[in-house]
């Protein structure tokens, strides 16, 4: 393969069926436009967190190999191969497709030779490494499946592509399906392909099954005279090959397929070839079987061992593995192989074992018995293929559930590890241990549902596994021993090869485990050891008070060598430990070292661990505990709590302690810990104690009382000395107090005895009925004895709980309570009442309420009676109670004592009143002072009569009396209606239940045990409501957008409502009812209150809701709920009564999104008090953000008092509307101007008050004032008249021109504010538009080298760098100039070389400005690929410039462009700000030159004069009224053209043009057209065609600028244009060809005008004196005619008039102004980078100007301001704001460039410190920005604010910044330009260069003289030559 043909293919290999034939067919223009594409359709790779994974996106992947020496992975892929480092970085990618191809055609290199070729992706079918030539094969699926070479180390690198692939080369399968598979095996001297492959397509019945192929030589990848599995029938032996595999002799093939030509079933097979025959003599096959499985799914060669994964039997499992050791698998190979050789292929039985297969024409044969030794791997003359019939047949080792699509093993620590992918995408990890196969590990690798590839591999460390599926590769580890943190789960996760490794502390491989092969060391899941602990504790826990020794039992300690030792960790306390066996002893820590007890508990838990170094070899936990502190825990036992603890604590009673140990003081008893077990007395029933109480239970209160209690083992305080005996106090903890009272003993008996305590009368400050109070005693000072249990005594007041009679004597007997009436009668314990009070009998009853008062006539209404003394039991008012003379009967269930009667009425006569009467016996009876009367409910009427059968419909029954009885229920049909409180007499409200079918139901209710029914008007249950669409889907936080809802049967909904779910935060709150439950009304007359915004739900969410208007049965109108600040909605749906229908399923699933509320700044910039000054007839642009986010414009209502502003144009950021011509009346009467409000749906924003500018109108005076006024002023007229009348023939005409000029003035002025509003909506319209056309096309940006160019050489044109042509027999000079250039780059990296070089340079007077930029920027080409070199040389000249600058005037430093630093900071700042013009000033810079172009273009332009009407520059201003028409033109664009007209001839393409445009400013706004997505240097000249106006068919009229047409006038010839054609609006043009022989005076025209206003044609257009003029005339007199004016005072008056007149076009550059602003201000943002990082290019170079200030001593911060804005804001954006063609590929005509130039000049203005003063005489154009420039200096000193304030930019960051820009500009021919144009300077000034580097003492010791001398003796005389 030629050279120029291998980059061919390595760069476009796409192109291979085009481009490598002599005859080139034409691509079709969309094919081009697709390859061009097919290098973006790859996205960079994702990486994962935690796991290292590879995913291409859009691209499937196909096969996996690893390279083993250099551990990189490719990956073959669909269109794709990828090169990845061992941790799947990308390195390298290649495109591969997709190819034109037909599977039914041989490879072509015309697309004419396969017509029924399409564009094929191609997949990747065969992926091999070969390790002897370093080269990549790979074989996809295109072009019948041929190969190619590529480089290991680049696989966008092709080695090899066959131009004309013959068939002998068609390798891989041509069919996706189909699987290929292939080794590369080592031969003599060369590597060999050996590959397999199944039946695939027509054209692949020629290609065998297996094949031989050579990899080198002059036909790589042919079988050429190499081996070839021949077959008879392909259709017959159609292998399905799994994989292939090779040892150190053999290769084996491992497939299924039907067995021989007679047998139907599929089987699966293994085939075995020697590696060194070439020829496949060696074929041997033997069949496969599984028991009870199917056919073989996937293979893997494991050391000694194939496996084999199978799929299921017709029973169990999805997949099995088996395991066919290689031995047996060999030998039955060569059992078949001798059986064929020399036994004509029959066994000892007779029986066929062995034959010849694939349909060939050999057999089996009998040569001598040791033919299969002396032909090992056959040859010519022996059978071959040769195929067993006697299957090799394993058990299943393992049984899966999904099917197994790979294996991969992995021979480990003397453990065979298998790795299975499955068909979902997990991988499990198998231990083979003899003869079973377990699953240790399972996990989800790729996708699920995404099988795993074959292609598992392990790297060649063995510790990564690689896995493909068709998204992703990932790098999985073998094992993962380190993520188990601790020996249990190190050991439950039954790795085999991970284990525990006691010494180190953790889960390692046995490898890295440094005593694993000693005992104990390292512990193994499958061994019989396990994890290290502590068996036991002795002592269990010990007292903190003592040091003492625990033993640890460890069983399996492992030992250590003698200089080693384990020592034992009790929390921070370490003490040393003696090892004896498994007993480890070990010293507690004193008291001191221990930490204190946690409050509230008597011991402290420390863990202790046994610890060699650092590692804890076992641990557990070891309390100390203090028993002096188990007794302060419980003081109500403390004896107990102390003898009964878990520790082995002691009582001693006489002084009330707990010790631990024979502690007690001596003499005194001790009572023992209930562990001891050899003491008599232990335990807490040993404890002093005591027992209950013996008397009373019960105390009255305010009775003397007297208290016993038994107490048990008072004998352990008698001591053998005398004394007296102590003293005993009981204590009664009542509420409030402590009350003390004296106490005695009584012994009894044994250990037992009797304390009584003092009578005492028991008053406690609370009153109750039962009051429990706790008792306890103590002995001597405080001695406390124990409480066996919690004792109380009970206190009880008669008076509690009985307020009456009847409750007193229904009190229990053992109380003794009576009913005293003494005093106020009460109810008192019986000895306190004297004996006369005691009543025997209570008063009459007494009955306080009654409910209900009403009831119906059928009685068995349930009435409740409260009162008192209403009997004491329910026997008492049996049969006592009547209601209107009607007995009543009282229910048991719900009598209370006294105080409650319920009794259900008799029925009665409607109408029946009267009073309720209890009577009990022998007592008066009671009345009730209310009535109740019987009265008939009557049912009416209904509303609504119909709804939804969902229910929730809210339905009212009218009637008469329903609010009858208590308990009134309602029924629709069989379902209840839930009632609503209140029930009002009128009316019963009530909510549907669901219904199961549409349909009548009637309605009923029910007043106690009477019904009544509305028969004659049923409810109607109608089909529920069903919601269509529902749209706009978005709104503001705030709410209120309408919401349009489209469905069926709306109208039968009675309360519609949306309704929003929000998860609020805990500050938002909602106090409401259930969302079911309506509001409660406060009566029956009052109306129902409004319905609360939001509630809160029982899930503790906020339902915000609103309610909906039914338009009709098919529309309905929500207003979208307002959500609280802090709230996240989560749901979003309509509640039509019970329906509830989400939002997306009405929208047809677009969910309802919430966007943050808009917001909007004051219209006045100085606050939203002050007033905004609103000139009539202006658009108001009113900033904001987010303002298009939840509304659109139409909905969008804007107030300015009482009247509207009519919204015109509404963006994210900008808001316009118009204003009402006159001032509206303010809304409230306290303003006295009108505010201006935005009202978006519920969001309401005042944006302050509008001042109207006008005409102030005179108030009206009082008539005393007019009489004064009109006297004073009648004197002051006759005085001026009298003036005046003197003056008046001096200034009549001055007079009534002045008056004409301020009607005209005023005239435009109110215009100004229309034309102002109209032009920007159409220019919002056209960016809009322009906007979508960039989204196709893009913005024209030019590529770096030429951007760098245009920057570094301004001025130059395209090609600033051009070689000088070599002269005649020069071409030998080329090399040593050549190698001096290379030199002298090299030089150039000496700093003190180049620093001088520039220094000696800048000081040579003949050295111009010019020639400074020129060599500065030569020298930043040449050293463009080592910026941080150039910066480093830049930081160095700048600190001697400002060295320079600081004794002079430092302000002046960098202001002009005089030195070679100043250039060079120029190139730097441009080179890293390439990018950030790209990503983020780009864009608003490129639209701002469409705004202005749109513009200029709308309005004429004179041709001759350059003169526009739309303009920003006043001297180029066309101020003649002009009349024009805007047309339409159709044009026929070419099938060549770009952008819109690129699909196919005969186009037509809308352009707007001017009647008044020239001929060439139609060509050029048509091209513009036509061509809108093309760069402009790839647009055709304007002056290369010519207009054709076609009307009709055969109508063809060229026109041209001038021909015999054009009007001649007076010497004056007027340019041809369309008004002069009478072209009509609508027209049809083509652009044509122009033809060189015609048109002269066209082309003398285009060569003086190319553009109509690049070049202004003021001079004489022709010869003879003509004058060529457009709209208006240079100048309408000859000079000789104003000389023959008659007078001087006539001419200046002439003069006065021209120059007032024009001045009143002015405002049209105002009218310019305000359309464009928006634009302005958007570039603007973009370069002060508002809201926006800055680039850190800028931070670095402004923290250097600060260091050099800092370093000079300058404090001033106007000379750092000037500083920074001289070295970049006017260095570089000012530059780029006027000469945009720098950046971008775009035409700039001149009337944009004046425009531009004001933009820059105001830019200026807002970068400079001074005020910007403006006055009378100021400049137009300052005059026009003279508003803005306060605020755009606002930007600049917030802008250098944020830049100081930013964290600094690092060396490093900067570095790595500049080392990534170093790439960009690699154009070697043009750095060899550079250098030689630069040593052209060099040799200007040889001399004096070399003077000063031999003067330079450093430079003399780098001999930096002696190199120049030597680059100088190479290229001397040869400047020019390369």
């Amino acid at each position: 393969m030629g050279l120029h043909q291998r980059h061919a293919a390595q760069e476009m290999p796409l192109l291979l069926p085009f481009t490598l034939g002599p005859a080139m067919a034409p691509r079709p223009p969309f094919i081009a436009r697709l390859l061009l594409m097919l290098p973006l359709l790859y996205q960079p790779l994702t990486l994962t967190a935690g796991a290292h994974r590879f995913s291409a996106p859009n691209t499937t992947l196909n096969r996996l190999a690893l390279a083993p020496g250099r551990g990189a992975l490719y990956v073959g892929a669909v269109n794709h191969l990828f090169q990845l480092s061992p941790d799947l970085q990308l390195e390298s990618v290649a495109i591969t497709g997709p190819v034109f191809d037909s599977p039914d055609c041989v490879p072509f290199r015309d697309p004419a030779e396969c017509p029924q070729a399409r564009l094929t992706d191609n997949a990747n079918q065969l992926l091999l490494v070969s390790g002897r030539a370093q080269e990549l094969v790979a074989c996809g699926q295109v072009r019948q499946g041929v190969c190619e070479k590529r480089r290991l180390d680049d696989v966008a690198q092709v080695l090899y592509q066959a131009e004309d692939p013959g068939d002998g080369q068609f390798v891989a399968a041509n069919t996706p399906g189909v699987a290929t598979v292939g080794l590369v095996v080592p031969g003599p001297g060369r590597d060999l392909l050996l590959v397999a492959r199944g039946l695939a397509g027509k054209l692949s019945g020629g290609v065998p099954p297996l094949t031989v192929r050579q990899l080198a030589g002059p036909q790589p990848f042919s079988s050429e005279g190499l081996g070839r599995l021949v077959v008879g029938d392909l259709s017959d032996y159609n292998n399905s090959y799994v994989g292939a595999f090779a040892d150190t002799r053999s290769a084996y093939f491992v497939f299924r397929r039907r067995g021989a030509r007679t047998q139907a079933e599929y089987c699966s097979y293994v085939a075995r070839v020697c590696l060194g025959d070439a020829n496949l003599y060696s074929y041997v096959e033997v069949p496969l079987t599984c028991r009870g499985q199917g056919l073989i799914q996937a293979a893997f060669l494991a050391p000694g061992t194939l496996l084999g994964a199978f799929a299921a039997g017709p029973k169990g499992p999805q997949a099995a593995l088996c395991a066919f050791p290689l031995a047996q698998l060999d030998g039955s190979m060569e059992r078949a192989r001798r059986l064929c050789y020399t036994a004509g292929g029959r066994g000892p039985s007779g029986a066929e074992e062995a034959t010849v297969e694939y349909g060939v024409t050999s057999r089996c044969v009998t040569l001598p018995p040791d033919s299969p030794e002396s032909y090992p791997c056959g040859d010519e003359h022996t059978p071959s293929p040769i195929a067993g019939r006697q299957p090799l047949e394993a058990g299943p080792l393992l049984q899966l559930p999904h099917s197994i699509s790979a294996i991969a093993a992995l021979q480990a620590d003397g453990h065979m590890i298998a790795f299975l992918g499955d068909a979902q995408g997990q991988l499990h990890k198998v231990f083979l241990n003899g003869t079973q196969g377990q699953v240790y590990h399972s996990q989800q690798v790729g996708p699920p549902g995404s099988a795993i590839s074959p292609d598992l591999l392990v790297d060649s460390s063995g510790s990564h596994l690689y896995v493909l599926t068709s998204q992703q590769v990932d790098r999985v580890p073998v094992a993962a021993c380190p993520q188990f943190p601790n020996c249990t789960s190190c050991l439950q996760a039954r790795d085999p090869l991970c284990g525990w490794c006691v010494l180190q502390g953790r889960c390692t491989r046995k490898g890295q485990c440094r005593r694993a092969a000693q005992p104990n060391q390292w512990l193994w899941s499958y061994g019989d050891n396990c994890c290290l602990h502590v068996q036991s504790l002795l002592p269990a826990h010990h007292p903190r008070q003592e040091q003492g020794q625990v033993t640890l039992s460890v069983p399996w300690l492992p030992a250590l060598a003698p200089d080693e030792y384990f020592h034992c960790a009790f929390g921070d306390y370490e003490s040393l430990a003696h090892v004896e066996g498994p007993n480890v002893a070990c010293v507690t820590p004193p008291q001191d070292q221990l930490p204190l007890n946690p409050p509230g508990t008597d011991h402290i838990t420390l863990p202790l661990a046994l610890m060699f170094e650092d590692v804890a070899v076992a641990a557990t936990n070891f309390s100390f505990y203090d028993c002096g502190a188990v007794q302060a825990l419980e003081v109500a036992a403390p004896c107990r709590a102390c003898v009964g603890s878990l520790w082995r604590c002691h009582w001693c009673p006489q002084s009330s302690l707990c010790v631990y140990g024979e502690h007690c003081p001596e003499g005194e008893r001790t009572i023992y810990s209930a562990l001891e077990v050899d003491v008599q007395v232990r335990g807490p029933w040993a404890c002093p104690q005591v027992k209950g109480l013996a008397g009373p239970l019960l105390v009255p209160v305010g009775w003397e009382s007297r208290l016993a209690l038994y107490v048990q083992n008072l004998q352990h305080f008698r001591v053998s000395s005398p004394g007296p005996p102590a003293s005993y106090h009981c204590w009664l903890e009542l509420p409030g107090e402590l009350q003390k009272l004296p106490a005695s003993l009584e012994e009894t008996t044994g250990d037992t005895g009797l304390i009584y305590c003092r009578a005492q009368q028991f008053r406690p400050t609370m009153a109750q009925r039962e009051l429990p109070v706790p008792i306890y005693v103590t002995r001597g000072e405080g001695q406390r004895l124990d409480n066996a249990r919690t004792l109380h005594v009970t206190l009880y007041d008669c008076a509690v709980g009985h307020p009456d009679c009847s409750h007193c004597q229904a009190a229990n007997g053992s109380l003794g309570c009576l009913w005293c009436s003494q005093g106020q009668p009460a109810c008192r314990y019986g000895p306190l009442c004297p004996p006369g009070a005691v009543e025997l009998l209570c008063p009459m009853p007494s009955i306080d309420t009654v409910e209900p008062l009403t009831g119906p006539p059928e009685g068995g209404l349930a009435l409740t009676i409260l009162g008192s003394n209403l009997g004491r039991d329910f026997a008492d008012v049996q049969d006592a109670v009547s209601v209107a003379g009607r007995p009543c009967s009282p229910d048991p269930s719900f009598y209370r004592t006294s105080d409650r009667i319920v009794c259900v009425t008799s029925p009665a006569p409607n109408g029946t009143v009267g009073p309720i009467r209890v009577a009990i016996k022998s007592r008066p009876p009671g009345i009730s002072t209310q009535h109740f009367t019987y009265q008939d409910p009557v049912l009416l009427s209904l509303s609504p009569q119909w709804g939804p059968q969902a229910g929730g419909t809210q339905l009212t029954i009218h009637g008469q009396h329903l609010q009858t009885g208590g308990n009134v229920s309602a029924f629709v049909g069989s379902q209840p209606c839930p009632v609503w409180e209140p029930v009002c007499p009128e009316a019963i409200v009530c909510r549907t239940m669901p219904q199961a079918s549409p349909g009548e139901a009637v309605v009923r209710v029910v007043f106690g045990r009477a019904q009544r029914t509305l028969l004659a008007s049923p409810f109607h249950y109608t089909a529920n409501p069903q919601l269509l669409a529902a749209e706009p889907s978005v709104s503001f936080r705030g709410g209120g957008r309408l919401i349009r809802v489209r469905g069926t049967g709306l109208d039968v909904v009675r309360r519609p409502l949306l309704s929003v779910w929000l998860e609020a935060a805990a500050e938002v709150q909602a106090v409401g009812a259930h969302p079911w439950d309506p509001p409660p009304r406060r009566s029956c007359g009052a109306p129902a209150a409004a319905p609360q915004a939001c509630i809160q739900l029982e899930t503790g969410w906020l339902q915000c809701s609103t309610v909906c208007s039914v338009n009709s049965s098919s529309l309905l109108l929500c207003r979208s709920p307002a959500v609280p600040d802090g709230a996240s909605p989560r749901r979003v749906f309509f509640s039509l009564d019970n329906v509830h229908v989400d939002f997306a399923s009405a929208s047809g699933g677009q969910d309802f999104l919430y966007q943050p509320n808009p917001r909007l700044a004051p219209l006045s910039r100085e606050g939203p008090i002050r007033p905004y000054r609103l000139k009539p007839g202006n658009i108001l642009d009113v900033e904001g953000e987010g303002l298009n986010l939840g509304i659109s414009k139409e909905e969008v209502r804007v107030h300015i008092g009482d009247s509207e502003c009519l919204v015109q144009t509404l963006t994210l950021t900008h808001l316009y509307c118009e204003p009402p011509p006159r001032a509206p009346h303010p809304t409230n009467g306290s303003s006295t101007l009108p505010q201006f409000v935005v009202q978006m749906g519920n969001v309401r924003l005042a944006l302050g008050p509008v001042q109207y500018e006008e005409e102030p109108v005179l108030s009206a005076f009082p008539v005393e004032a007019q009489v004064g006024l009109g006297l004073g002023a009648a004197v002051l007229i006759a005085a001026v008249l009298l003036l005046t009348l003197m003056y008046r023939h001096k200034s009549k005409q001055a007079l009534r021109d002045y008056q004409k000029v301020l009607v005209q003035l005023e005239n435009l002025e109110i215009g100004v504010g229309d034309q102002c509003r109209k032009e920007f909506t159409d220019l919002m319209t056209e960016m809009t538009d322009l906007s979508s056309d960039l989204e196709a096309s893009g913005i024209p940006f030019l590529d770096y080298c030429t951007y760098a160019e245009r920057v570094f050489f301004p001025g130059r044109g395209s090609c600033p760098l051009q070689p000088a042509l070599e002269g005649p027999g020069e071409e030998g000079r080329r090399a040593p100039v050549h190698q001096g250039l290379m030199q002298l780059s090299n030089l150039l990296n000496s700093k003190l070389f180049l620093l001088t070089l520039i220094h000696t340079l800048e000081e040579q007077p003949s050295f111009s400005q010019r020639d400074r930029c020129h060599v500065a920027s030569l020298l930043s080409l040449a050293l463009h690929g080592k910026l941080e070199y150039l910066t480093d040389i830049m930081r160095t000249l700048l600190g001697n410039l400002a060295a320079h600058y600081v004794h002079r005037n430092p302000k002046l430093m960098l202001r002009r462009t005089e030195t070679m630093v100043e250039k060079l900071l120029t190139n730097w700042v441009s080179i890293c700000l390439y990018s950030f013009l790209r990503e983020v000033a780009g864009e608003p810079l490129y639209m701002l030159l469409r705004a202005i172009q749109y513009q200029v273009d709308k309005g004429p332009v004179d041709a001759v004069t350059g003169k526009a009407k739309r303009t920003l520059n006043d001297s180029r201003l066309l101020r003649e009224d002009v009349e024009f028409q805007p047309l339409t033109l159709m044009v026929l664009a070419s099938p060549g053209a770009g952008g819109a007209a690129g699909s196919g001839a005969g186009q037509h393409v809308p352009a707007r043009v001017l009647d008044t445009d020239t001929i060439t400013q139609v060509k050029e706004k048509v091209l513009d057209q036509v061509y809108k997505g093309t760069p402009f240097s790839q647009r055709p000249s304007v002056h290369d065609l010519d207009l054709e106006w076609r009307s009709g068919v055969a109508g063809h009229l060229t026109l041209s600028d001038e021909d015999l047409t054009s009007v001649t006038q007076n010497q004056w010839k007027r340019l041809n244009t369309l008004q002069h054609y009478k072209v009509p609006d609508g027209a049809t043009v083509g652009l044509i060809p122009q033809l060189h022989n015609g048109g002269a005076v066209s082309q003398s025209l285009a060569q003086s005008c190319p553009s109509g206003e690049n070049i202004p044609m003021l001079e004489d257009g022709e010869e003879g004196g003509v004058r060529l003029w457009h709209l208006v005339k240079a100048t309408e007199e000859p000079e000789g005619a104003k000389a023959r004016r008659s007078s001087l005072k006539e001419r200046e008056r002439e003069r006065a008039r021209a120059k007032a007149i024009p001045e009143i076009y002015l405002t049209r550059l105002l009218s310019m102004k305000g359309t464009l602003q928006k634009f302005v201000d958007d570039t603007f943002q973009a370069i002060l980078s508002v809201n926006r990082p800055v680039p850190i290019a800028v931070k670095y170079l402004f923290d250097f100007l600060d260091e050099l200030a800092e370093k000079h001593g300058i404090l001033d911060p106007e000379t750092l301001h000037i500083w920074k804005t001289n070295s970049l804001l006017l260095r570089f954006w000012v530059n780029t704001l006027k000469n945009p063609q720098v950046i971008f590929d775009v035409r700039v005509s001149d009337n944009v460039d004046a425009i531009l130039a004001v933009i820059a000049q105001t830019f200026m203005d807002s970068c400079t410190v001074s005020e910007h003063k403006v006055g009378r005489d100021s400049p137009v154009n300052k005059l026009l920005y003279a508003r803005e420039i306060p605020r755009y200096k606002q930007m600049v000193e917030r802008y250098y604010s944020d830049i100081r304030q930013s964290s600094p930019a690092s060396y490093q960051e900067m570095n790595s910044t500049l080392a990534e820009l170093s790439g960009n500009y690699t154009s070697a021919p043009h750095c060899l330009e550079a250098l030689q144009e630069l040593y052209s300077h060099i040799h200007r000034y040889y001399d004096q260069v070399i003077s000063a580097l031999e003067e330079d003492p450093m430079g003399q010791k780098m001999q930096l003289a002696c190199r120049l001398q030597q680059i100088a003796a190479l290229v001397e005389n040869k400047v020019t030559d390369l």
